[in-house]
């Protein structure tokens, strides 16, 4: 029977893999699903877990999961410059690039705040009304990372409290601000300096690999950002063609201990013991950038290969949201837990035997939920008005271009 079920949801995955990432390079879904578990893993320690919890002390004494954001970074960066630049390059006139700026914007709203202030509404509910044991924090500090969070200022509210004061359960919002100030300002340098944006932009990254990272400097670092959108010019311009690794293709046992030399660098750079080496983020991001270039090709220079591959393309499709669920929900066990022993209905804290697969249960049902009742319906709603944004803009051109670019338009 247990054999039934799990051939059965398998065969369930795969077939929502294949609608999920329809279209999409799957290396790059793949990446996202390393990045999200890394940070699920990153955050487990203090969150979900007690800090006193050995396991986890001796794997951060070694190894460090925060490079999840900076692949992130990388994906984004890469993902969103490989959209919008070819597209702003085929604007007629300077309407038709303010046309495409417009529906890039509309897009990007509707695809990350609606679920985004679902959850902010979410934690600053549960600070509230499901808190006996003070694991979501004060409402204090959660009406203030709300508001920060909703302003896409969390980077700035982070860096102010960080070893200082609290901050409230809705933390990881840093990178998601950190996000949405670069798809708004990257568009702009883009329109302004389309001709000087790749020196912009290799400036960004290469100034930022050697310095120190106080904590200000961590809430704002883009080099990984600026390295992904490198590639994507890179890419436009015909040159990753020619820096295909083809002979990868022959040699995946090459291809896996490439990749897992890359994961390894990055999480040995994450350690504590190195929080004063100037370089380590630097090279997290330079690391991170070699991922995504290998994910690039569609030849598939990322392993793993099989059901594996299939599996992490379905929770990368599902990453943002669990990228926002994940703390709520080990915030939501750990009240749980703490109602049961204080009950009697258990003797002791849960084993993380049996606490990290009923957390990862609830973590993914929650993130399917969110995937297929508000990310894809609400991001096709917002397609649907930038297209139509776009077309007003487009047929505001003379006669014979506006057609012309409607008609490319739809």
């Amino acid at each position: 029977m247990s054999g039934w079920l799990a051939y059965r949801w398998l065969a369930w995955v795969e077939r929502m893999t294949v609608l999920a990432t329809r279209g999409k390079n799957v290396g790059i879904e793949c990446l996202r699903a390393f990045a999200v578990l890394g940070v699920l893993l990153e955050h487990a320690r203090g969150n979900l877990f007690h800090d006193t919890d050995n396991v986890l002390n001796a794997i951060h004494a070694r190894f460090g999961f925060w490079w999840g954001v900076d692949l992130f970074f990388a994906v984004s960066g890469y993902v969103i410059a490989r959209s919008f630049l070819p597209r702003l390059d085929q604007a007629r006139d300077r309407r038709e690039s303010l046309g495409i700026l417009g529906a890039f914007w509309i897009r990007r709203c509707w695809r990350l705040l609606p679920s985004a202030w679902l959850w902010l509404g979410i934690v600053l509910v549960a600070s509230v009304a499901f808190n006996r044991s003070n694991a979501f924090g004060s409402w204090h500090a959660n009406v203030m990372a709300t508001l920060a969070g909703l302003f896409s200022v969390a980077n700035f509210r982070l860096a102010q409290t960080m070893f200082h004061s609290e901050y409230g359960a809705s933390f990881v919002y840093w990178s998601l601000s950190l996000e949405e100030q670069f798809y708004l300002l990257f568009p702009l340098l883009a329109f302004f300096f389309r001709r000087w944006l790749p020196w912009l932009i290799a400036v960004l990254a290469l100034s930022q690999l050697f310095v120190i990272r106080t904590p200000w400097l961590m809430m704002l670092r883009t080099d990984a950002l600026a390295l992904g959108v490198l590639l994507a010019m890179a890419e436009q311009r015909g040159w990753l063609l020619r820096w295909e690794p083809r002979s990868l293709a022959r040699r995946p046992v090459m291809q896996m201990l490439l990749v897992a030399a890359a994961f390894t660098g990055m999480a040995i750079c994450c350690r504590d013991s190195l929080s004063l080496w100037r370089y380590r983020v630097g090279i997290i991001a330079v690391l991170a950038a070699f991922l995504v270039w290998l994910a690039s090709y569609p030849a598939g220079y990322l392993p793993p290969h099989g059901p594996l591959r299939r599996l992490l393309a379905w929770i990368g499709a599902r990453s943002y949201a669990i990228y926002l669920i994940h703390v709520p929900a080990f915030f939501f066990m750990r009240e749980v837990c703490t109602r049961l022993l204080a009950s009697g209905g258990i003797g002791q804290w849960p084993s993380a035997w049996l606490l990290v697969p009923t957390t990862l249960v609830l973590v993914m049902l929650l993130a399917d939920a969110n995937y297929r009742l508000v990310e894809t319906p609400l991001r096709r709603f917002g397609a649907g008005i930038a297209s139509r944004f776009e077309r007003r803009r487009m047929q505001e051109l003379p006669d014979e271009e506006g057609r012309a670019a409607v008609a490319a338009v739809a």
